[in-house]
């Protein structure tokens, strides 16, 4: 069976290509190819024929096929449905800010966590995403948008940390000097709070920013709303915040989806506040994108505005995330979940 190229780490490929008796500096050369975003090894010109030849007959070189393109009219969001390999589909979000332009990818075909405000979850799991195939998200976005990324935020389809060995040979690749070169601190990971995960990251010291898609401060709403929470609970994650804090020195950051009438009361914000200050983090609250299979609703403005107030007052550096991409279906899943639907 061929390798997948591109999910190897330089040191990887110089050892394959020592063993078919290549020179070192070639090691280099195949790299920088892969990450322009080469589809064939036809195309790597300053290699000789034979090579070429030989390559191909020992590895294969991964590049998604765009399904669907669609660009905001209001922000100039961009949003790709991909088709991978073996059929699946996955998207990628392209955002611009002022800062320059970020690149939301998924990490996982589906999802198993099951969070019931979320399109990307319906369905379950289908399978883990390759390095590659995450490289080639931000690469191919880059390339065809035109738009130089500069920061990357795994937030998209699927859970990061249940992909964990994939998404860390990932973000060795995407940080290579010789490759797409994006520093950690310009890369964010969001989770939904795999405890045992969160501590196994912690030991690396990546120095990317880690955010918690908390969504709810109390056991009993977050359960209700995120499976995850059971078996670990809310305390248990804010014990492993703090201990990738203190380890890291990384600030974490809180995703909290506003629901109506779920987790928007001043009570819940109350209790917000405490846990962050518990880890001394930054609260991000995201105003729901209704997902035509769910039942969950965006909450009222002027509920929105009190939550903030409470916050704010309690000292907590408070946030609110800019909604782009509305008229592109760009909330995780929902262009996947509209394609699956159709060939179904």
């Amino acid at each position: 069976m061929k390798t997948d190229i591109k999910s190897m780490l330089p040191e990887e490929l110089e050892n394959a290509l020592m063993e078919m008796g290549e020179q070192k500096y070639r090691t280099k050369q195949i790299f920088t190819w892969l990450n322009r975003g080469v589809c064939s090894f036809d195309e790597m010109s300053d290699l000789s024929k034979k090579l070429r030849t030989a390559l191909s007959e020992r590895f294969y070189i991964t590049s998604p096929k765009i399904i669907r393109k669609q660009v905001s009219e209001l922000d100039g969001t961009v949003k790709y449905l991909w088709e991978l390999s073996d059929g699946n589909s996955i998207e990628t979000v392209v955002m611009s800010y002022k800062h320059g332009n970020t690149v939301c990818i998924s990490t996982q075909v589906g999802c198993r966590q099951g969070c019931a405000f979320c399109a990307s979850t319906i369905g379950g799991l289908v399978r883990d995403l390759e390095p590659s195939e995450m490289l080639d998200e931000v690469l191919f976005s880059q390339i065809d948008s035109g738009l130089p990324i500069s920061n990357i935020v795994l937030m998209g389809i699927g859970e990061p940390l249940d992909n964990f060995d994939n998404v860390i040979k990932f973000l060795k690749l995407i940080n290579h000097p010789g490759g797409m070169n994006i520093g950690m601190r310009h890369i964010s990971l969001s989770t939904c709070g795999l405890t045992e995960k969160i501590d196994k990251l912690a030991a690396l010291n990546l120095q990317l920013t880690l955010s918690i898609s908390l969504h709810a401060p109390d056991d009993e709403t977050r359960s209700k709303i995120m499976p995850a929470n059971r078996g670990r609970g809310v305390d248990e994650l804010i014990s492993a915040c703090k201990r990738y804090f203190e380890h890291t020195g990384r600030r974490i950051s809180f995703e909290y989806a506003m629901i109506d009438g779920v987790n928007d009361t001043p009570a819940h914000a109350k209790l917000l506040s405490e846990k962050a200050k518990a880890v001394g983090a930054h609260v991000n609250l995201i105003p729901l994108n209704h997902v035509e299979e769910r039942k969950y609703k965006p909450s009222k403005p002027e509920n929105l505005k009190t939550f903030i107030n409470i916050l704010e007052n309690n000292g907590i550096n408070t946030t609110v995330r800019r909604s782009l991409g509305g008229d592109v279906d760009a909330s995780c899943g929902q262009l996947r979940r509209s394609a699956v639907k159709q060939n179904s």
